[in-house]
């Protein structure tokens, strides 16, 4: 089956899909870690492939930004293409000083002002949670490869941008208890639990709104390796 956003056939795409926003990282993580990668999605450059990691099928593809976008992909791979699992490998902006760029964030739950699940299906709940199965797999991993990762809630905006007469990164962490900001895991958690299916989440801090580093688009693309490591892990 194809939809208007994916060209792929229901046997194309594995049942277990790491999903990063920028499709070029998809394209990365395929060529870089899976063995034979065969794209199976380019509809709005939004790339799609499916290869072999250490003997376990997997698929990786891009989601956009912002959770109207993954809200699309994540859904119609869950619903149409019978995919389990989902897990994001994105970036995340850190409300603390205790999160310095390269570090990794393992999300255990997504609080939103959105109305994402509001409007799609009638949930008013302003937080989300992951599937804690699949949390405790990519937990796992990451102990067994040896690489610290942080565990907290993320804030997922709708907006990018924010003026100075709203909320900022202060309230956020002071108010609603999140350590870091992206825009998709809400969105992504809410449509795994609506269609029954599993979701996790697991962020690398690219910069800060509290001292101002970050790292540039490039490295964003090709430098959070220890993250899509323990992804990939958290597949076997």
């Amino acid at each position: 089956m194809t939809t208007a956003h994916n060209t792929a056939k229901f046997e194309d795409i594995a049942k277990t899909v790491l999903m990063p926003g920028d499709p070029l990282r998809a394209k990365y993580i395929a060529e870089t870690y899976l063995e034979n990668p065969v794209q199976f999605n380019s509809v709005r450059n939004m790339f799609g492939y499916t290869g072999s990691y250490k003997g376990k099928q997997i698929s990786v593809m891009g989601s956009g930004m912002g959770m109207a976008s993954i809200g699309i992909y994540s859904y119609e791979l869950f619903k149409f293409y019978d995919v389990e699992n989902i897990i994001r490998v994105g970036s995340a902006g850190a409300y603390t000083d205790e999160l310095n760029i390269h570090d990794i964030v393992l999300v255990d739950s997504a609080w939103s002002e959105s109305t994402f699940a509001k409007v799609q299906a009638g949930v008013e709940n302003d937080i989300q949670l992951p599937n804690e199965l699949l949390t405790k797999k990519i937990e796992d991993a990451a102990n067994r490869i040896h690489t610290p990762i942080v565990k907290g809630r993320v804030h997922s905006s709708d907006v990018f941008y924010h003026e100075d007469n709203v909320p900022n990164h202060v309230d956020f962490y002071n108010d609603h208890n999140c350590i870091c900001t992206e825009m998709e895991s809400y969105a992504l958690f809410h449509n795994a639990r609506i269609l029954g299916k599993k979701a996790a989440s697991i962020l690398t801090i690219s910069d800060s709104l509290v001292t101002h580093e970050e790292i540039s688009a490039e490295e964003r693309q090709t430098s959070l390796n220890n993250m899509m490591k323990i992804a990939l892990e958290a597949c076997l």
